[in-house]
């Protein structure tokens, strides 16, 4: 693998988000986006869901977004490195927090978006206990459950709110949803995201896929190496991507979180 045609010194495609992403930092950290105030359409819709409204979900999944565009551009801009897997790896971050963010924010009425913050929690929930078996958690204050204990708890709730049976979420039709309503062709995007995925994870397709060949040489065990570059154009897009995003989710968290 090696860096972009363009070279090391011209990020110009990912210059857009950096600054996007930038600033919402302060000198020492990222600026979280304000609680809901009250009777704001965003407060109404946390309001039955007790400890576990949208909002939460809505600021951390932004600032998990920010803070992978941070580390690509510290990636970038200080460390100078420009490779598939590491700027796909971070990009796919990204855009999987950025999306989740717009896809709490923007369901089509209060049920279906309490019906999404309640299915995060449920997942969130199912994951700590999977952890928690893992290391043979002991639950031991008298107030502390366990996740499975906790996901019983938020099931309950949907219920009693009429919601329909949380499913378990799917990033992919997260991302479909979130860059729908975004403006953003939504099978390009996801298919953009299934590159970072593939490259996170390291799988074999995304280079046949998302780089090029720029060189070809002969190794020492009879076989071939391939000297891989980063495809800009589907690197840009994807920036250009998770930049939507976001400013999509800095504009509705605005919108409903602010007085009526």
């Amino acid at each position: 693998m090696s860096t972009s045609d363009r070279g090391r010194e011209d990020v110009s495609y990912l210059v857009p988000l950096f600054a996007a992403a930038g600033a919402y930092r302060d000198e020492e950290h990222f600026r979280l986006f304000p609680e809901p105030v009250a009777h704001s359409r965003l407060a109404a819709d946390d309001e039955p869901l007790k400890a576990w409204g949208s909002a939460k979900f809505v600021q951390s999944s932004f600032s998990a977004g920010l803070m992978h565009v941070e580390a690509l551009t510290k990636l970038v801009r200080v460390a100078g490195q420009i490779d598939p897997i590491s700027l796909w790896t971070l990009l796919r971050g990204a855009l999987e927090n950025f999306a989740t963010a717009v896809w709490l924010l923007d369901g089509k009425d209060r049920d279906e978006r309490r019906h999404r913050a309640l299915t995060l929690w449920a997942e969130d929930f199912r994951n700590r206990q999977q952890h928690e078996t893992d290391v043979h958690h002991i639950v031991t204050g008298p107030k502390e459950k366990t996740g499975a204990q906790r996901e019983v708890e938020v099931k309950d709730l949907a219920d009693s709110l009429g919601l329909p049976k949380l499913p378990k979420p799917s990033a992919g039709d997260i991302i479909v949803s979130a860059a729908t309503t975004a403006g953003l062709d939504p099978k390009l995007t996801r298919a953009l995201w299934r590159v970072g995925s593939g490259f996170a994870h390291g799988r074999f397709w995304p280079y046949l896929r998302a780089s090029e060949v720029r060189g070809l040489a002969i190794g020492s065990n009879g076989g071939y190496l391939l000297n891989f570059v980063v495809d800009d154009d589907q690197l840009k897009s994807m920036a250009d991507a998770c930049q939507k995003l976001l400013e999509h989710i800095a504009k509705r968290y605005e919108a409903r979180s602010s007085a009526p």
